[in-house]
């Protein structure tokens, strides 16, 4: 794949970006009553998850690769929500990605192709170097090289990359994903949290206890 292929491709899978971006204009007026509705929580065969599904509470992240705050969110808070929760079977997690560029569509693609037990490290690796691929904030004056870059040190062949980032399937899983959480839970924003199926905008460790210790006192 040439660079000006790369780009083209860039610009197709743009168009998930596009919608999203012209819906946030719509739902910030309304984010605060969104977040008042419970609503049903439909899972699919190709998500990806941690913790057993058993788990009282089931959470669902939207995140964007390129989001500073997701890599807040994972870097900063995760681990030990992922301790105090996921581990000890308390919450069931579900991630997607909701994303705001095409960039984002590309590092989903990308994760999707490695081993489903590389996907949640990969990301985790996509987050914590952002500086080195992530054009929103940062001077990248080649993505593609950036990416496959990126790709490289989780063992992709540059060809391995192009091909997965080229994957139509994939694009349009990613975009049924992204329309899904919009149509679905009211999402405008990321990271969003539906929890067991009201979405949430908690952003440390402290706002998600106040949110799930209540829940599971229910339980």
């Amino acid at each position: 794949m040439t660079h000006k292929q790369f780009l083209v491709g860039l610009v197709t899978v743009a168009v998930v970006a596009l919608g999203i971006a012209a819906y946030f204009v719509f739902a910030r007026s309304s984010a605060g009553e969104a977040a008042s509705v419970t609503t049903a929580m439909t899972l699919v065969k190709d998500d990806h998850t941690l913790g057993s599904p058993n788990a009282p509470i089931t959470v669902i992240e939207y995140a964007a690769p390129m989001c500073p705050h997701c890599a807040h969110f994972d870097r900063d808070v995760f681990p030990d929500f992922k301790h105090q929760y996921i581990d000890t079977g308390k919450v069931y997690f579900v991630f997607r990605v909701f994303p705001l560029g095409a960039p984002d569509v590309a590092v989903e693609a990308m994760a999707r192709c490695l081993p489903k037990e590389n996907y949640f490290p990969f990301m985790d690796m996509m987050y914590r170097n952002q500086s080195q691929w992530d054009p929103d904030g940062y001077i990248i004056p080649d993505i593609h090289a950036a990416l496959v870059h990126m790709g490289a040190i989780a063992g992709m062949t540059s060809a391995q990359v192009d091909a997965c980032i080229s994957d139509q399937a994939v694009q349009q899983r990613i975009q049924q994903a992204a329309n899904d959480a919009q149509s679905r839970y009211g999402v405008y924003q990321t990271p969003s949290f539906i929890i067991n199926g009201r979405l949430e905008n908690p952003t440390s460790l402290e706002e998600m206890k106040a949110i799930l210790d209540p829940e599971l006192a229910k339980k």
